[in-house]
């Protein structure tokens, strides 16, 4: 197993219920980029919402947001972008407003949700991602299954009660195929941790898939290998299981 990037989804896997990563994580990943590896935070924040953990880890080559919707060079720089249709959004919007239920969404002029909602028309945005919170498992089921008979619609979740909504064919696996792809890298090379159902296409896209003790059962059926939990530095156990391998 020869290892040259390690992809790292940030909630529910990297930081711990405080949203920190803790200091066993952080030393992990300093030793791997030591090795020279790669590493990567994939995850479904945006930019304004991960920049100051990425940051504390200090440089990396990319940073992949908005589960790929946009992804980043080392100096912040935005090299890849896939905005979601306007015309999808007022769909969803419709479902918001039919069922009464919890919305969020990223935008590049800003993150807005149901406690904190936009004042402009939807046309006046450049859509990212928008996503329902939804505690009935009824309501939700209704929604899920209404969205998934739409193929112009990426339809994962990071937490059981969420559902998240990309445009389709974008999702942190196709992102990191780019990202592969700009470093020379195959994905044969990469380790993919992550922890809910926008972390499975690049768990199963990767040469070593790992899912957190703490992840959906579906995930951790797709990984090749089950760490700790995020609270146990489950990260930190995943990087030193690569770390020994190449030292044999």
């Amino acid at each position: 197993m020869t290892i040259k990037l390690i992809a790292l989804d940030m909630d529910g896997t990297l930081v711990n219920h405080e949203g920190e990563v803790s200091p066993e994580n952080e030393r992990a990943i300093h030793r791997a980029k030591e090795r020279g590896i790669h590493v990567v935070l994939s995850t479904g924040r945006s930019l304004r919402t991960c920049r100051d953990i990425s940051d504390q880890l200090g440089r990396s080559s990319y940073l992949i947001t908005v589960n790929g919707g946009e992804i980043y060079d080392h100096e912040y720089n935005l090299v890849d972008s896939t905005p979601l249709d306007r015309d999808l959004v007022k769909m969803l919007w419709t479902i918001k407003e039919e069922h009464d239920v919890y919305f969020w969404s990223s935008t590049t002029q800003g993150l807005f949700n149901s406690r904190n909602p936009f004042d402009k028309e939807i046309d006046e945005y450049d859509w990212l991602k928008f996503g329902f919170d939804i505690k009935d498992d009824d309501v939700r089921k209704v929604i899920m299954d209404e969205l998934i008979k739409n193929e112009a619609l990426e339809i994962t979740n990071s937490s059981p009660t969420n559902i998240e909504i990309n445009p389709a064919g974008v999702n942190k696996a196709a992102a990191l195929i780019k990202v592969c792809d700009w470093l020379d890298l195959s994905m044969e090379e990469v380790m993919a941790v992550g922890d809910s159902m926008n972390d499975i296409a690049m768990i199963r896209e990767s040469g070593f898939g790992v899912a957190m003790g703490n992840a959906q059962e579906v995930v951790k059926e797709a990984a090749d290998w089950v760490t700790g939990l995020h609270t146990d530095h489950g990260v930190a156990q995943a990087i030193e299981r690569v770390l020994s391998s190449d030292d044999h």
